[in-house]
């Protein structure tokens, strides 16, 4: 989606966000990018910051979320249930979504899942389980 290098990938966070803010014309992935950043207010002033939001740590071990992780598996759940890849994955998060009231709130949950499977699938050096995911999604219904 952004390539592999981390401010590269920020810069271009912050720049959909700019183009949104200023009410320019975005491509496609960017008005997928500025939605979720959209949905997530807690985080605007964070990438009006510019630089010192690109050049940031987010440690774990001193309790911070990686604001751009978390927009970033947001943006992943969004494009595997437009393209309903894994198979049964829009199914389920539709059903989720009438569980929990909102989309936002069924993407937080999923969330969980796809961060174990990725985790499970760096930890073994193979390619993430999208039955695993999925069926772990499902549980949540």
């Amino acid at each position: 989606m952004f390539g592999q290098n981390r401010d590269q990938m920020r810069q271009f966070f912050l720049s959909c966000w700019q183009k949104f803010s200023n009410n320019e014309p975005l491509e496609p992935l960017e008005a997928l990018v500025a939605g979720v950043v959209a949905d997530h207010p807690e985080y605007h002033a964070l990438l009006e910051a510019g630089e010192q939001a690109i050049a940031k740590d987010y440690l774990p071990e001193d309790g911070e979320t990686n604001p751009f992780l978390h927009m970033g598996m947001h943006i992943t759940i969004r494009e595997q249930v437009q393209t309903d890849r894994p198979t049964g994955i829009a199914a389920a998060h539709q059903q989720l979504t009438m569980k929990t009231g909102d989309a936002l709130t069924a993407e937080h949950q999923m969330q969980e899942c796809l961060g174990l499977v990725l985790w499970e699938a760096q930890r073994s050096g193979s390619m993430p389980d999208e039955q695993q995911y999925l069926e772990c999604v499902r549980k949540l219904v």
